[in-house]
């Protein structure tokens, strides 16, 4: 047998028809940009994240790029971020100016709220936290902290669809939230797709401005802006699979339950779930001292694997400027030699998960 690391056409087809009613909507009705199923599902998915503002733009980085910009933090402030994150993260701070200002994880692989205080400054004006690989970050601790400092507190939820904390979501901690809905996603796309959700109406004005050029009305620009909008296609099909949403995190949880009570072998290591957070699983991540030898074992016999993120932030290329070395962030470095992500997909069947499990359990 062999078991790929994501099938997407087993998501299309599982709603195939509606998908393609869906489209097929978009394409007889003439209106492709900004219509009717951009406005219907930003009301949708703010209903569903708990905010009451919802701007839909091109993709979660485009997401978060805007909603530092939106805040006016720039060049001379400081932003905290996860040292164990996708990179995307960290773009969104240095490409408004902003330097990026690295915290190392806790033991669910999210930012360590009990690191933050340290490393606050008189220039720092945000925290970004980042719910990796499905789960919530410690949020009560983390809003805690931002308000005790007067500091932004941003969401990137790319991840964490759903996922809640104490009984809110993620997204609705912050004073802005930033989803992805790339393909690969919980919540996907056919594409690239992004939103941001807040409770002030002044943020979503301006990330409305910001998304079309700085402008509220068509050629008059009231700021400098950019051209990142949720297109009507992509919007409607993100409305059938948010319409089934319920079904498919169920689904993934059930996977998960599969891995954790079935994989069973002493060199490895599964994830754990932290009190009061849920773990929506839109990745399965264990861990190896044997990474290299165990992933290619797994792909000798059939199973595919991901690694997610071999190289952290602080040590790519694109920051080599910042300054940082091997040793730095040790936690994070030491995630990133040891992390291997199991296929978690829509559509997996018992045979795969249980064939998954045995490969594992017998390296």
């Amino acid at each position: 047998m062999k078991v790929n690391f994501n099938q997407l056409d087993r998501g299309y087809y599982k709603y195939k028809k509606e998908y393609d009613e869906a489209a097929i909507s978009v394409l007889e009705s003439g209106w492709y940009v900004l219509g009717k199923n951009v406005l219907e599902f930003e009301k949708e998915f703010s209903s569903y994240v708990g905010s009451k503002y919802c701007v839909g733009v091109n993709s979660g980085l485009d997401a978060l790029i805007l909603a530092f910009r939106a805040l006016d933090i720039g060049i001379g402030d400081e932003v905290i971020v996860p040292a164990n994150t996708y990179i995307a993260s960290v773009l969104a701070v240095t490409e408004n100016g902003a330097s990026p200002i690295f915290v190392e994880p806790d033991e669910f692989y999210n930012l360590d709220a009990d690191k933050i205080e340290a490393e606050i400054t008189p220039q720092t004006k945000a925290i970004l936290v980042v719910h990796l690989y499905g789960q919530a970050s410690n949020m009560r601790q983390i809003k805690e902290i931002a308000d005790k400092h007067g500091l932004y507190l941003i969401e990137d939820c790319a991840q964490s669809h759903g996922a809640k904390f104490d009984e809110t979501m993620t997204g609705a901690w912050g004073d802005i939230g930033c989803f992805s809905f790339y393909p690969t996603k919980n919540v996907g796309a056919f594409g690239d797709a992004g939103a941001i959700v807040t409770d002030s109406i002044e943020i979503s004005e301006k990330i409305e401005m910001l998304r079309n050029y700085g402008s509220k009305v068509k050629y008059k620009n009231e700021i400098l802006g950019v051209n990142s909008r949720l297109d009507e296609i992509q919007a409607s099909l993100l409305r059938v699979k948010l319409s089934h949403y319920s079904e498919l995190k169920k689904e993934r949880r059930n996977i998960a339950t599969k891995y954790l009570e079935g994989i069973n072998n002493s060199k490895i290591s599964l994830p754990q779930v932290r009190t009061s957070a849920e773990n929506v699983w839109h990745l399965f991540i264990i861990q190896s001292e044997e990474r290299e030898k165990l992933q290619v074992y797994l792909q000798e016999m059939g199973v595919a694997t991901q690694i997610h993120y071999p190289i952290p932030p602080h040590l790519s290329e694109a920051y080599d400027y910042l300054g940082y070395k091997l040793g730095d962030f040790p936690i994070t470095e030491k995630y990133a030699s040891t992390v291997l992500s199991l296929p978690l997909f829509e559509g997996m069947t018992e045979e795969e998960i249980e064939f998954v499990i045995d490969t594992v359990n017998n390296y």
